[in-house]
């Protein structure tokens, strides 16, 4: 049997404020204890940087605005993931500094260490890392499925396209219910 992780990714509070819709965090948590019961492994992706972001390059569009700043206190997490998605003692936290779930992580190391090969994919935005996680997965040649409904995105039809015509070139796309069902 192949092995399978799910990859909950950038459900950070922060992001889930701006970007989530009603009842996602529900369909994620369906999601989550579904895995749970399967035996796979839960993997939470977030965004991060060290403090002052020295990882930031002024030319990069999408996290520009973050370099130099404070961070918050020492030991704290400024963007944690958010409260109702539950992190276990057991689960992977990997720390990505750009949008891909692979880029500047270890990830990939992770993954193949525990002899993954699936990767279940839920998270916001579907047009930033899913999309590119989607795309660098594939690449890496792990066997993919997207959940359509526990992935959200600040555009409705960029997520409608992109979960309907782009991703099942590359994933089986089904929604929590579909998934939980097998």
């Amino acid at each position: 049997m192949t092995e399978r992780a799910l990859l909950i990714m950038d459900v950070q509070t922060l992001i889930v404020e701006r970007l989530a819709g009603p009842g996602y965090l529900d369909r994620l948590g369906e999601a989550v204890d579904h895995a749970r019961s399967e035996g796979m492994r839960v993997i939470h992706v977030t965004v991060g940087f060290r403090p002052g972001a020295p990882e930031i390059h002024p030319r990069n569009k999408m996290f520009a605005g973050l370099a130099g700043r404070q961070a918050a206190p020492a030991g704290a997490d400024p963007n944690p993931v958010h409260p109702r998605v539950e992190t276990r003692p057991e689960d992977v936290v990997v720390v990505k500094r750009r949008v891909s779930g692979f880029a500047g992580s270890d990830l990939d190391m992770v993954l193949r260490a525990g002899g993954i090969e699936h990767l279940v994919l839920a998270g916001i935005a579907t047009s930033g890392v899913v999309l590119s996680t989607v795309r660098q997965a594939a690449d890496l040649d792990y066997r993919l499925t997207v959940l359509s409904d526990a992935c959200a995105d600040g555009d409705p039809e960029v997520h409608r396209v992109l979960t309907e015509k782009v991703f099942p070139s590359q994933a089986d796309v089904v929604t929590v219910a579909e998934w939980a069902k097998g």
